[in-house]
C-alpha cells in the first residue's frame, strides 16, 4: 500500500479524500453512481459524487473514534460516465412525465405511458449496474460506501448483501419515509426505495430516524407493518423537548436494529443549513453533530455495520452541501470498518 501523509496538502487525483489506494490494496471501496432520473424536485444530484470528491481533498484525516483511519485503506471505483448519460437521457423522459403530471394529467394517461416506460426500463438497469458493481466487491470480502445521485440508487446493494447476508436491519435516516409503492408512475422512484427493499426477504426490521414530510399512507404502512420502527422528526424533537437526552432516544433507536445493520442515509434529513441544495429540502431534521453522536453510539453497541450510502447530496457553488457530504462518508466509512476489522 503507498504511503500516504495525512498532514500533507490534499492532492486532486480524482479519488475521494485525494487518498492513493487501489480496490485490490483498500479494505473500503467508495462506488459512485451519478444518477437522479427519477428526482420530483430539483434535479442535480447526480453530479454529488464529482462534487464530493473535490471537496473532500481539503479534509483533515484524523478521527477521535478510529486510529489512524487514513490506513485503512479507502478506494474509489471509477465513475461510471455511462450512468450519468443514461441518467441524463431518463431525466428527459421524467420530466415529461413530471410535467404532464403537474399540468393536472394521470399516471394511466396514454400520452406518457412511452415515457414511464422507459424510466421503469432505465432505473432497472441501473439497479442491475449497482448490484452487479457491489456484489463483485462483496465477494472480494471489501466493505462498500455507496454515493448517490437520488436515493433510489441503493436498491441493487441491498440486493447484493441479501445474496451475502441472511438477515440485516436498515436503518434509514432521512426526512421522507420513501414507503410509496411507486411515485409518478416510476417504480423505482427516489420516493419508493424503501417500499422496494422491504420486499427482500433478508432485510428483517427497517427503523426511519428523523422523517417529517409523509403521506397519510405511508404512516399507515409504518403503522401496521411490524418489520418497520417509525422515529418521525416531531416525535424525537418531543422527547428531547421533555428532557430526554439524545443518548436515550438513540439508545432506543439502536435497540430496535438487529445486530447486522445497513445505513441508508438521505441527506434531507439533516437540517437544511446543513444540506440547503439537496434535491427535496424540509426544515428540521438532526444536526451534524446528532447525527455523527448516533453513528458512533451505533458502532460502539456490537452491532456490524454492513454497508451503507449517503444520497440526494444537492452540489452548490459555495462548496458546503458537498462539504457536509464528503465529511459525512469519511467518518462512517470508518466506523463501518472499526465494527468489521475483527472479520479483515
Amino acid at each position: 500500500m503507498e504511503k500516504f501523509d495525512p498532514s500533507a496538502a490534499g492532492v486532486s487525483n480524482g479519488n475521494y479524500f485525494g487518498f492513493p489506494y487501489t480496490t485490490d490494496e483498500s479494505n473500503v471501496i467508495i462506488v459512485s453512481v451519478p444518477w437522479d432520473a427519477t428526482t420530483s424536485y430539483k434535479p442535480g444530484t447526480a453530479l454529488a459524487p464529482e462534487a464530493m470528491i473535490e471537496a473532500s481533498v481539503q479534509l483533515d484525516f484524523f478521527d477521535f473514534d478510529v486510529n489512524e483511519a487514513w490506513k485503512i485503506g479507502h478506494a474509489t471505483h471509477p465513475i461510471n460516465n455511462d450512468i450519468l448519460s443514461l441518467s441524463k437521457k431518463t431525466r428527459l423522459d421524467a420530466e415529461v412525465v413530471i410535467n404532464h403530471l403537474e399540468l393536472g394529467g394521470n399516471e394511466n394517461d396514454d400520452l406518457i405511458a412511452d415515457n414511464i416506460k422507459a424510466v421503469n426500463e432505465a432505473s432497472y438497469n441501473l439497479n442491475e449496474y449497482v448490484y452487479q458493481t457491489t456484489k463483485s466487491y462483496l465477494l472480494q470480502n471489501k466493505l462498500i460506501a455507496l454515493v448517490g445521485g437520488e436515493h433510489s440508487v441503493p436498491f441493487g446493494y441491498v440486493k447484493a448483501l441479501s445474496e451475502i447476508h441472511s438477515d440485516f436491519g436498515i436503518l434509514h435516516i432521512d426526512a421522507h419515509a420513501d414507503l410509496r409503492d411507486s411515485f409518478e408512475g416510476f417504480k423505482y422512484s427516489h420516493a419508493s426505495i424503501m417500499h422496494n427493499v422491504l420486499d427482500i426477504d433478508q432485510v428483517t426490521n427497517l427503523t426511519q430516524v428523523a422523517i417529517r414530510d409523509v403521506s397519510k399512507e405511508e404512516v399507515e404502512l409504518a403503522e401496521s407493518n411490524d418489520k418497520i420502527k417509525f422515529f418521525s422528526d416531531q416525535n424525537i424533537k418531543e422527547k428531547l423537548f421533555n428532557n430526554e437526552s439524545w443518548d436515550s432516544v438513540c439508545s432506543q433507536i439502536i435497540e430496535s436494529l438487529p445486530q447486522k445493520v445497513y445505513i441508508s442515509f438521505d441527506i434531507d434529513g439533516l437540517s437544511p443549513d446543513n444540506c440547503p441544495n439537496t434535491g427535496t429540502p424540509v426544515p428540521g431534521g438532526l444536526s451534524f453533530d446528532q447525527a455523527l453522536y448516533l453513528m458512533k453510539k451505533l458502532a460502539n453497541s456490537n452491532r456490524q455495520i454492513i454497508g451503507f450510502d449517503i444520497c440526494e447530496v444537492g452540489p452548490s457553488e459555495s462548496e458546503w452541501d458537498q462539504n457536509v457530504g464528503a465529511r459525512l462518508l469519511y467518518k462512517v466509512s470508518n466506523l463501518m470498518y472499526k465494527t468489521n476489522s475483527n472479520n479483515r
